[in-house]
């Protein structure tokens, strides 16, 4: 797990550091001319440095000395000298003119073989100047400190204009600014370097593969002991939607899995998935309150209860009625999600995850998709939220996660519902409900990437992805 930070949190631990500044200036420059180095640079190289005048200045000043003493040849384009509050960024400018390092007024591009971007840090917001805009559009490799200079650490925004880094230095912790908006575009890979910084309070948490779960088996295990999910779904032109969810829970490991349909569909379902057992509920081409009690019945051997995908419109009542009478555990997504009138129904004894994308969030709580707004969702109806998009947020307890396992190969039809059978699968399995949000959303995304590799991704193939990449 990675920790990531606001851009306030950041100034404060700078603040609280026990270091003096000039230490953790020294420290940090001294890791963007590694970069540097990893980048190709070397004896004879030409370097433009751009330094702004406070403390991502001084990094960048510290960086030119490092590589000087190293025969590159260094030239920093000032935008302004360090003053004030910024001594330790004057005597990074010292020390590096000492070095050798010449230094001059910023002015138009020159030749280079590397841009270093130190003009602005992440405290950074509003619009470059239109002197930096020259600089914008120069053909050499962008490394950037801290953030790229126009992007918004705080949520990745960038009003006008700002540099395309080809790789990114940051300092104790990534910033919100780096995994949202475009942020992702304009950074490039990440590193994230120790200059002695302790603590902070996370915004968010990046989530790595060391802290997605798989359920284990014990060695006496059977199909109902190993987790068993129902998924409740399907309707006219949809019924395809439940099936992938019941397939993708039998990959992701459930134990037993069913898909309860209406009665009219039942055989049309029985040869799509020869492991996923079949329930018709009813007579009729779609679920009607009065089916309710049959399908409980049906329901009661079940660990998980998967609601929505296919289910289609115009179903409030139904869903009404299915989800104040069912007393386990809940998974609403698709249109099971579109028929809650009352966010306050999510709050239930036995559990309530939710899958929504960006406009069924909007349609439930009338607030922007945003990992606050999931938050204080799950806060209030003590419900998890897989709030789905790029990146994925799960909202819980604690600060949110953040996934960005998956990328546009994802936005095909009915990938959708692969992750909500993986989600139910690994939450009937054994884990907590923010545990199996947080484990398929990273392995579902995993496996669009992994079979995109190879392949057009369908939902199809990332049903037997979702398998391939949990063994």
């Amino acid at each position: 797990m990675q920790l990531v930070i606001t851009p306030e949190e950041s100034a404060v631990l700078d603040a609280a550091a026990a270091d003096r500044i000039e230490a953790l200036m020294e420290r940090a420059g001294l890791w963007v001319a590694l970069a540097a180095v990893q980048m190709g640079v070397g004896y004879g190289s030409r370097v433009a440095v751009l330094a702004g005048p406070g403390n991502n200045g001084g990094d960048a000043y510290v960086a030119a000395k490092y590589l000087a003493r190293r025969g590159v040849a260094v030239v920093v384009h000032a935008r302004g000298y360090p003053k004030g509050d910024y001594s330790a960024a004057r005597k990074a400018s010292t020390a590096a003119v000492d070095a050798g390092v010449r230094v001059e007024p910023f002015g138009e591009p020159t030749p280079a073989d590397l841009v270093i971007d130190g003009l602005f840090g992440a405290g950074f917001h509003g619009e470059l100047q239109a002197d930096v805009h020259p600089w914008l559009s120069h053909t050499a490799p962008v490394l950037a400190i801290d953030v790229p200079s126009g992007l918004n650490a705080a949520d990745g925004r960038v009003e006008g204009e700002a540099f395309y880094g080809d790789r990114t230095v940051t300092f104790h912790s990534l910033k919100v600014g780096h995994l949202l908006g475009e942020g992702p575009e304009r950074c490039g890979p990440i590193d994230v370097r120790d200059i002695g910084l302790d603590g902070g309070t996370p915004e968010l948490r990046l989530a790595e593969e060391s802290d997605v779960l798989v359920p284990g088996r014990s060695r006496t295990a059977h199909k109902w002991s190993a987790g068993s999910v129902l998924v409740v779904g399907g309707s006219p032109g949809l019924t395809g939607a439940v099936m992938l969810a019941a397939a993708s829970a039998l990959q992701a490991g459930a134990g037993a899995v069913a898909a309860a349909v209406p009665g009219r569909w039942q055989a049309a379902l029985e040869g799509m998935s020869a492991g996923v057992m079949t329930r018709g509920i009813g007579t009729e081409d779609r679920f009607d309150p009065s089916d309710v009690a049959e399908l409980l019945a049906q329901a009661a051997r079940f660990d998980v209860l998967a609601l929505g995908p296919g289910l289609g419109p115009e179903q409030e009542k139904f869903v009404a009625e299915l989800v104040s009478r069912w007393d386990g555990k809940l998974l609403i997504d698709a249109d099971g999600l579109n028929a809650i009138v009352d966010p306050g129904r999510l709050r239930r004894a036995a559990g309530t995850l939710i899958t929504p994308h960006a406009g069924e969030f909007r349609r439930l709580t009338s607030d922007d998709a945003t990992y606050g707004a999931a938050s204080s969702l799950a806060g209030a109806q003590d419900v998890v939220v897989l709030l789905k998009g790029n990146p994925t947020f799960v909202a819980g307890s604690g600060a949110p996660w953040v996934i960005v396992e998956g990328g546009p190969e994802l936005a095909t039809i009915g990938t959708g519902d692969v992750l909500t059978g993986a989600v139910a699968a690994l939450w009937a399995g054994g884990l907590d409900a923010e545990d199996a949000a947080v484990a398929g959303a990273f392995w579902h995304g995993r496996a669009g990437r992994s079979l995109a590799a190879r392949t057009v991704v369908t939902a199809e193939k990332l049903v037997d992805e979702i398998g391939a990449v949990l063994r």
